[in-house]
Formats: structure tokens, C-alpha cells, sequence
């Protein structure tokens, strides 16, 4: 698996983003791009809301209804 790391996508540098990545490597994984944004992305650990509407959907097929 290779993941690239530049500070271009600083909103993509985040742990929780970088550590499923590393960890589901099967055999190799190649880090490619600055240290620096590696850097970033260990250190960035909040996570921000995910606005996916999961919930209201569970619900709604819950009902019966079509979401």
C-alpha cells in the first residue's frame, strides 16, 4: 500500500485518517511525501463531525420507510 502525505491536503492530515492506512497494510506500506505532513497527521487527532445523515436513515428503514 502506498499513501501519499503532502501539506497541500491539510484537511486530509489527521490521525484517524493516516492510522487505518498504516495498520491495513497487508505486507508493505510506503509513506511517500514531506515528513512534515506526517508529522501533522499524527499530531492532528480531532475529529471532525461527519454530516453523513447515518442516523435518520437507520430510522427511517427502522419504519419502513424509503430515506
Amino acid at each position: 500500500m502506498v499513501i501519499p502525505l503532502a501539506t497541500q491536503h491539510y484537511p486530509m492530515l489527521a490521525r484517524n485518517l493516516l492510522y487505518p492506512g498504516v495498520t491495513r497494510g497487508q505486507q508493505l506500506v510506503v509513506l511517500i511525501g514531506q515528513p512534515k505532513a506526517c508529522a501533522i497527521a499524527v499530531r492532528n487527532v480531532r475529529a471532525m463531525r461527519r454530516l453523513t445523515n447515518l442516523a435518520a436513515r437507520l430510522r427511517g428503514q427502522a419504519q419502513g420507510t424509503r430515506g
